[in-house]
């Protein structure tokens, strides 16, 4: 059974994409969503992952019962292995829901959308590189009211895919990249 209805796919490392996804773009989202949606939306963000859990199963489990990928889209997204892994296991779904793909996948466009991959260059993109601000202090400026309005275009479009996705499936594909293995342990110096 479907747990959620968004699930947000961003780079983790670094500083301005995590922080625009929590400072700005998840709580809005949630909350337009919710707004006007006729039932409770959930939309997953790894932050609620508690700590000490198993990570890795975690986000298998939320990406495996979620209806649809907002993936946050930025150059160094493409050569993360975990980005890379949640856009090609709904990319998967897509391809299984028949001879008519659904749409699943959603991606924003952070920043420069020049160095993206052939693959997701054929996808239809919103652009808000103009609002990708991750400071908390951009909810106080003028173009706030404009990157809010945008994710009323968003949440809008995204109600339609949520209400469009195809009943849940146990065997949804989830990939998951390779663990790193151990690092070697060092020998104490005595």
């Amino acid at each position: 059974m479907y747990e959620y209805d968004v699930y947000i796919s961003y780079q983790r490392s670094g500083h301005d994409v995590p922080s625009w996804v929590r400072n700005h773009f998840h709580p809005r989202l949630t909350e337009v969503l919710d707004n006007n949606f006729y039932r409770d939306v959930r939309v997953f963000l790894d932050d609620r992952i508690p700590t000490g859990s198993n990570w890795p199963a975690q986000l298998r489990s939320a990406l495996q019962r979620t209806r649809v990928l907002v993936p946050v889209c930025s150059p160094k997204y493409f050569k993360d292995e975990w980005c890379l892994a949640e856009w090609h296991s709904m990319a998967k779904r897509e391809e299984l829901t028949g001879e008519h793909p659904r749409q699943l996948i959603y991606p924003v466009i952070f920043c420069d959308s020049w160095n993206f991959p052939d693959y997701a260059n054929q996808r239809r993109m919103r652009d808000l590189h103009k609002w990708s601000q991750p400071f908390e202090h951009f909810q106080t400026a003028p173009a706030y009211l404009d990157f809010n309005e945008q994710i009323g275009h968003i949440a809008k479009e995204l109600e339609e895919l949520i209400e469009g996705a195809p009943d849940w499936r146990a065997d949804w594909p989830v990939l998951t990249p390779a663990p790193e293995p151990p690092k070697r342990a060092r020998m104490p110096r005595f």
